[in-house]
């Protein structure tokens, strides 16, 4: 049972509308686990623009807003579908030069939350050391965010990656209470280091729940309350990714999306038909079968998918 609202629980179109045009937007989840896709189809219905997104791992979520023209500029460390391709909009974004792109490594992305989170304006690393992503990034869009130098200790090369405050991490949750504590049960990926890295934080979660229940074992709360700033109910609401423990991916979903999203004008008709005629997030999940289709998702609950 919910408790008391602490003003934190939002309906998922009043949460995007909170979101302003032109902002820094960093997506939680990755590849095929725990895209925020209702948060994609409000932003891409409500009509977003001009926002940056970052991103450690690239998912569907972030697919659909660089192809829907929601993004002015990514910041991000690659991304795929895992089995089912890469991410088609993203590709042809890239390969025509439509927008502005920061592509360096998971591990450097997730090191610029860190240093952001931790209130320093960089941190050391050495992974993209020599590497062809450090000199494109020394070459274009991320020239600002890099620089490297000797270890003033022991004279070893290093890089430092300038911190990355978002204005908003959006991250899709297995559980949030009405005071904003979350619950990510298995991978969390960048999902604790982007959301503590940022000024505001939604969750959209699966379960909404009191306060009371989420005292039953403290240690399980990843993100505090004070840290989070509105919480979304939306049962789903990464379909047709995975949530561990919830459900596991839509494998016949995620096929035809990549196939519209691999021709500009299918993936434009994909886009009218699921989320723009559809009105809201709950009618894309019965345009894709309904509650009968979703039960077949359903996660094992010995291996959790």
């Amino acid at each position: 049972m919910i408790g008391k609202d602490s003003g934190k629980v939002r309906g998922l179109r009043e949460a995007v509308a909170l979101v302003e045009p032109g902002s820094h937007v960093s997506l939680g989840g990755f590849s095929l686990a725990r895209n925020v896709i209702a948060f994609a189809h409000e932003v891409i219905r409500q009509g977003k623009r001009g926002l940056t997104l970052s991103q450690s791992l690239g998912g569907m979520d972030t697919d659909l807003l660089v192809g829907a023209g929601c993004a002015d500029r990514l910041i991000f460390g690659g991304g795929s579908l895992g089995r089912f391709g890469s991410l088609p909009c993203i590709a042809r974004a890239i390969e025509k030069r439509e927008i502005p792109v920061e592509e360096s490594s998971s591990f450097a992305v997730t090191s610029r939350y860190l240093a952001a989170a931790l209130g320093i304006p960089f941190l050391p690393i050495k992974s993209l050391l020599g590497s062809d992503l450090l000199r494109a990034l020394q070459a274009g869009e991320g020239a600002a965010t890099v620089r490297e130098m000797a270890c003033p200790f022991t004279g070893e090369a290093l890089l430092l990656v300038r911190a990355l405050s978002p204005d908003w991490a959006v991250l899709h949750v297995q559980m949030a209470d009405t005071d904003g504590n979350v619950r990510i049960y298995g991978a969390r990926g960048h999902s604790v280091e982007q959301a503590r890295a940022a000024r505001r934080v939604m969750a959209i979660a699966e379960e909404v729940v009191s306060p009371a229940l989420m005292r039953e074992h403290p240690e399980w709360t990843v993100l505090p309350g004070h840290r989070v700033d509105v919480v979304v109910h939306q049962p789903f609401g990464a379909h047709p990714t995975a949530v561990f423990r919830s459900y596991d991916y839509d494998a016949e979903a995620l096929r035809g999306y990549v196939q519209a999203a691999g021709d500009p004008a299918r993936f434009d008709a994909y886009v009218q038909q699921y989320i723009h005629e559809m009105g809201d997030f709950a009618g894309y999940l019965e345009a894709v079968g309904g509650a009968r289709r979703l039960e077949t998702l359903r996660a094992d609950p010995a291996r959790g998918y």
